[in-house]
């Protein structure tokens, strides 16, 4: 016998109503009570790690991990091995999330061979893949990513750029801003990021691509995007919940605060927060990068770059945005739910149950990641999730 959700929140069409929400699966816990229902999350911009680096993530564990975060698609990036430059390499991807994969799982191939950036990778023999992105990289090559960007034209494909450009890094590993000068750390410039979007901006624009910006974190990367789409070009783009809540003088000496672009200026993370109230920012995307816990042990100097946050991602935007009145919650859903799957063709295929009421400190030892570097380790937030259904099917329910 199926269950009921009495005096639900549902989000139908754009905005909230109060209902019985009868559920598709069976055998669900029926005392369910006042609690939201949302379109399952889709997330455009995760790191699974299989095949090549499944000590840090596999998809099993990365996708029940995305479960539990309320998720029932996430686009999983290239950096692996081999990489997905050939039809050869996605497949090998391909069979491990047709047996091993929780929620629905849309591989990236790779823009160039081997994520190089010296040769284009064979699109032709990839045109079924999901998108195509470098991401882990920046496409260094003005003609490449100009070939890159006609070649996805053709195939009705999108872009997805990891913007920076390495001849600004200067050995950086966080923000070029305070806490860098403060405590002797080489700093990552802002215009590493922005630059390359200005470069690509004009080529979506030339070539009349679809192209949509990774994990942006500087001012002056919203201000483009927003002026580029002011004069047409066919442009979105995505930030990321750490972007919106810390910057670069929340940091601390430990390597859960490292990540590729860094934290950056109070000055940034309004502007991100402005980009999201007015539709510049279409989306958030976590960049969930597990690593082991030794290659995150060595401090921001030396740890690897990246830090999970499929399981908090609702939590950590609900607390901090929606509960003090920056954001509305049918917007956290547009931007959570809603544009990923437009922009990117991703049909709905599930729900997710929430206890907004619910109060709880971050404890990454209740992760299902293989990852736990978190900056929001200890954190307490708000919402927890009790039901994740995909395809009819419970992927996630909170005993």
């Amino acid at each position: 016998m199926k269950s009921l959700i009495k005096n639900a929140t549902v989000y139908e069409n754009g905005s909230f109503i109060c209902k019985d929400f009868p559920l598709t699966v069976s055998g669900v816990i029926s005392n369910f009570n006042k609690l939201f229902v949302f379109p399952a999350f889709c997330d455009v911009h995760v790191h699974l790690r299989e095949p090549g680096f499944s000590y840090k993530e596999t998809i099993k564990s990365g996708t029940k991990a995305c479960a539990r975060g309320g998720y029932s698609d996430v686009c999983s990036m290239p950096n692996l091995n081999p990489v997905p430059d050939s039809f050869e390499n996605l497949q090998k991807q391909l069979d491990i999330i047709k047996t091993d994969a929780v929620i629905n799982v849309h591989p990236y191939a790779s823009i160039t061979k081997g994520q190089l950036g010296e040769e284009l990778s064979d699109f032709q023999n990839l045109k079924h893949a999901f998108a195509f992105s470098d991401d882990g990289k920046g496409v260094q090559n003005a003609e490449i990513m100009k070939s890159a960007m006609l070649k996805a034209k053709e195939l009705g494909k999108i872009i997805v750029a990891h913007c920076e450009d390495n001849s600004l890094l200067f050995g950086g590993y966080i923000h070029d801003g305070e806490y860098a000068k403060l405590h002797s750390h080489k700093g990552i410039c802002s215009e590493s990021e922005w630059k390359p979007i200005e470069r690509d901006l004009k080529l979506a624009k030339i070539t009349g691509c679809k192209y949509h910006v990774c994990h942006i974190s500087t001012k002056e990367s919203v201000e483009l995007i927003r002026k580029a789409k002011a004069d047409g070009v066919d442009v979105t783009c995505e930030t990321a919940p750490h972007y919106l809540v810390l910057t670069d003088m929340d940091l601390k000496e430990d390597g859960k605060f490292k990540m590729n672009p860094p934290l950056r200026s109070e000055e940034d993370r309004l502007a991100l927060i402005e980009g999201i109230k007015d539709g510049t920012i279409d989306m958030i995307a976590t960049d969930h990068a597990p690593h082991s816990a030794e290659e995150k042990s060595k401090g921001l100097q030396k740890s690897a770059f990246g830090i999970v946050g499929i399981e908090t991602a609702f939590s950590v935007m609900y607390t901090h945005l929606v509960k003090t009145g920056i954001i509305t919650l049918e917007k956290l859903i547009e931007i959570m739910a809603i544009n990923p799957r437009e922009r990117f063709g991703i049909k709905p295929s599930g729900y997710t149950v929430w206890d907004l009421d619910k109060k709880f400190t971050v404890d990454t030892n209740e992760f299902l990641s293989k990852g736990s570097a978190t900056p929001f380790e200890n954190c307490e937030l708000y919402g927890e999730c009790k039901l994740t259904v995909v395809n009819n099917e419970i992927k996630y329910i909170k005993e």
